[in-house]
């Protein structure tokens, strides 16, 4: 079975692309490399933090990787908070972002966002980029409490429901990173 780091120290993640996967690579995180460095994601953009944290892990570790970097971009506040969506109200407390998202959007009828997800692949030192972006709206409320991060603001796209109020097996037919992470997957095989 091959094997390839994720570089990630984000337990949700690694469930999500775990799961979409399907055992077919051994996934080894962060921890079992012995990583326990915080991944630089200093270049202002989704597609440079995600080859930035991979480069950073094969350089320092000499492991094939790939590295993810996500963001949600809400039309109303001109993409934000799109490379800044983990520590958008300033913390990584995802009650406290979603609070500053809603109240950012108070009284915007024009709810339209997308995750966009970017996956880069370092193997044999070749270096490859994968996609995905899952449409939808923001909420007015907190509904479900699936997922993580702004999942229970988040209406997919031909949904009435949040990503938090949906299951993961329906979240992860549809979501950014399992989107990027089946380009990895045909890729890979």
């Amino acid at each position: 079975m091959k094997q390839l780091c994720f570089a990630t120290n984000n337990a949700h993640k690694i469930k999500e692309v775990a799961f979409s996967l399907g055992g077919a690579f051994e996934i080894l995180t962060l921890a079992e490399i012995g990583c326990m460095d915080e991944l630089p994601e200093t270049t202002g953009t989704i597609p440079g933090n995600s080859r930035q944290k991979a480069r950073y892990v094969t350089d320092h570790f000499e492991i094939d990787c790939f590295a993810d970097d996500s963001g949600l971009e809400v039309d109303a506040l001109n993409g934000e908070p799109g490379v800044d969506t983990a520590y958008y109200s300033g913390s990584r407390d995802h009650a406290k972002n979603m609070a500053f998202l809603l109240s950012k959007l108070d009284g915007v009828t024009d709810r339209r966002a997308r995750f966009r997800s970017v996956i880069t692949l370092i193997q044999n030192g070749n270096e490859h980029q994968f996609e995905g972006i899952v449409e939808g709206r923001i909420a007015t409320e907190i509904h479900g409490a699936e997922g993580f991060g702004y999942d229970p603001i988040f209406i997919p796209e031909g949904y009435d429901q949040t990503f938090g109020e949906l299951s993961m097996e329906i979240k992860n037919s549809m979501s950014h990173r399992a989107k990027a992470v089946r380009a990895l997957v045909e890729f890979l095989t």
